[in-house]
């Protein structure tokens, strides 16, 4: 079982901390990754999906809070490491929150290890975006959501891009389109991939297997992330916020890949330890 512990010394100077949020019905005491780490500290949220008791529930359990997700009919597949879970339209797996995330990040980083085959499809079959996560929210924003981080391409171009929408429904986009797709992301092999939004200066970098691009985006002085955390009504691993499922509604989209360890930091990672997650694979 991936466990958060392994990390410490990879990670040197970032310690793995927990948080708090609703947890879902939970198995008895011992069926679920314990909290090895002390309250308070960077990473909210981290799922391993690496449990093998064929109940999806169980087997996508938060290890930071023992946080349970309300929906997961997603099949367990061998991951970058241990188990992981196999998008497919229609589907993805939500939990209430992150944790406390959204309530206390200024920075954020959000990092996840995908393998994905080919085009990315709508949930119809035609050409459109695949999520990798988002949150669903009733903000009021247009997209319905306040966090969207999704793959649009082939594998000879691929895009990436994120859109952040803080408490006032104030938004940006940093993308990775265009002339700065990047090819080689869709080859269904595992990759690790990281967004770390910096508060300091208000700059994005996209990580891919633990190496910046060269394509920092800014987002004016926008300063601290600043999300609702009583707006946020889902956080979805493996689909956009939308419910449109059946239609080719790119905010509804789900993605068709596989998706493992999904971690989201109240803090920005540096490049050294952006590149432990990815080396460690674990």
């Amino acid at each position: 079982m991936k466990n958060n512990y392994k990390l410490l010394p990879l990670l040197a100077g970032i310690a793995l901390f927990a948080s708090s949020c609703q947890k879902m019905d939970e198995p008895a005491l011992g069926d679920y990754p314990s909290d090895s780490n002390p309250p308070g500290g960077p990473l909210k949220f981290y799922a391993a999906f690496d449990g093998t008791s064929g109940n999806g529930i169980r087997d996508a359990v938060d290890s930071i809070r023992a946080n349970y997700p309300s929906e997961n009919s997603l099949a367990s597949v061998d991951g970058v490491s241990g188990k992981a879970f196999m998008g497919e339209a229609q589907k993805f797996v939500k939990y209430i929150k992150p944790n406390d995330f959204a309530g206390t990040a200024k920075a954020f980083t959000a990092a996840c290890w995908y393998k994905r085959d080919g085009q990315t499809k709508n949930n119809s079959g035609t050409n459109g975006p695949e999520y990798l996560m988002s949150f669903k929210s009733n903000s009021g924003h247009w997209s319905g959501g306040s966090f969207l981080f999704f793959l649009e391409g082939n594998n000879a171009a691929c895009a990436v891009k994120v859109m952040v929408a803080d408490a006032t429904n104030a938004d940006s986009w940093m993308t990775w389109e265009g002339g700065n797709t990047i090819a080689g992301l869709l080859d269904n092999q595992w990759h690790h991939i990281a967004i770390v939004y910096n508060n300091t200066n208000s700059t994005t970098t996209l990580y891919i297997d633990g190496v910046p691009n060269a394509g920092v985006r800014t987002w004016g002085t926008h300063g601290d992330i600043n999300f609702s955390d009583a707006k946020l009504t889902e956080f979805r691993v493996g689909a956009g916020p939308g419910t449109n499922y059946n239609s080719d509604d790119w905010l509804s989209s789900s993605f068709k890949g596989a998706i493992d360890q999904v971690r989201m930091y109240g803090t920005a990672l540096t490049a050294p330890e952006v590149m432990a997650l990815f080396t460690s694979r674990k």
